[in-house]
């Protein structure tokens, strides 16, 4: 199993830097960042920086999206980096959930993310791609390479990432949903001619290790209002049950709005609808043992990366943790 670290781009850069390269001390092979231009500061500029300053760390966004930059300017950087370091990138891509709600748009559908990530793959690698009628090519691209993770929870997502991406990114850790999910994800790999072992599943969720589980809960409740940004669309347009398993939508019946000026952060004063039970399920909480032993469960359902997102007051203990007591049971 591999291991990846996530951050959020908050000045100063080079503090984002210093983590990363921590991780990579420790052994994670994954750094990722948030990707909302107006919340935290621009994340290609700091990859730029991360990988100049790492070695064999891979680095992308948790997650990008198709319109915030349009998908020839994001393969033109996705490629400038790889040609700078090494195709050491790889794009996480998704609807697009903070960066276009701050800026007033909705998330993208799911015809404009297929597209984009045709678009986006084709030519970091050096192929034509359409865009918009117009056929493009990148002509400096030489042996090009880019995986395209995508994240998703809902059924027509997840039918999406099986036909067109590369990897599957999970953000939540329940062994339960990620069954569901990942079983969903390889089905439509399958009925669409592709090798369902062939994508790459990634679950990203917080992790913290330590003994005071009610602290610990409260520095990761965040996690569980992030999420039920995405579970409320799904019950909008699902339901509360049927489409998508109750396991995942029925916590959020209390939400009440979302402030994204504390989006991603412990203390966020819109998460308070996010019950305990939801917080140990869908996070890593307590002893090393515990991370461990959810690890492993995760490990057989097919999971290939675990990614810690660290924002909490622990990030420099949870990824010396990690580097000292789980990845070397588990890497």
């Amino acid at each position: 199993m591999d291991f990846g670290l996530v951050l959020q781009t908050d000045p100063p850069a080079s503090a984002v830097v210093e983590l990363m390269r921590r991780a990579e001390q420790r052994g994670f092979r994954y750094g990722w960042t948030f990707d909302s231009a107006v919340l935290w500061q621009e994340p290609f500029v700091i990859h730029s920086r991360i990988l100049e300053h790492t070695e064999r760390l891979i680095v992308g966004p948790m997650v990008t999206n198709p319109s915030t930059r349009t998908p020839e300017v994001t393969a033109s950087t996705f490629a400038t980096l790889n040609d700078m370091y090494g195709n050491r990138t790889v794009c996480g891509i998704g609807r697009g959930d903070s960066a276009m709600r701050v800026a007033g748009r909705k998330p993208n559908t799911l015809a404009v993310l297929r597209d984009a990530i045709r678009v986006i793959r084709d030519l970091a690698e050096g192929r034509e791609a359409d865009v918009g009628g117009t056929t493009l090519k990148l002509p400096w691209v030489r042996d090009g390479r880019l995986p395209v993770w995508m994240a998703a929870y809902g059924p027509k997502a997840l039918a999406l990432a099986g036909q067109e991406a590369d990897g599957f990114i999970l953000q939540l850790a329940d062994p339960y949903l990620t069954e569901w999910m990942v079983k969903s994800v390889r089905t439509a790999a399958a009925e669409a001619g592709r090798d369902p072992s062939a994508i790459t599943i990634c679950v990203a969720a917080p992790a913290y290790i330590g003994d005071d589980l009610a602290h610990a809960r409260e520095q990761c409740r965040w996690f569980g209002g992030m999420v039920g940004n995405h579970v409320a669309d799904l019950v909008a347009r699902y339901g509360a049950a049927g489409a998508v398993p109750s396991e995942l939508t029925a916590y959020v019946k209390d939400r009440h709005g979302y402030d994204y000026s504390h989006h991603g952060r412990a203390g966020n004063p819109s998460t308070d609808f996010v019950p305990d039970e939801i917080v140990d399920r869908f996070c890593l909480l307590g002893p090393a043992e515990a991370h461990r032993e959810r690890l492993r469960a995760l490990r057989e359902l097919g999971v290939d990366q675990f990614a810690v997102y660290a924002m909490h007051d622990a990030r420099e203990a949870t990824i010396d943790a990690y580097g000292s007591a789980v990845i070397p049971a588990l890497g």
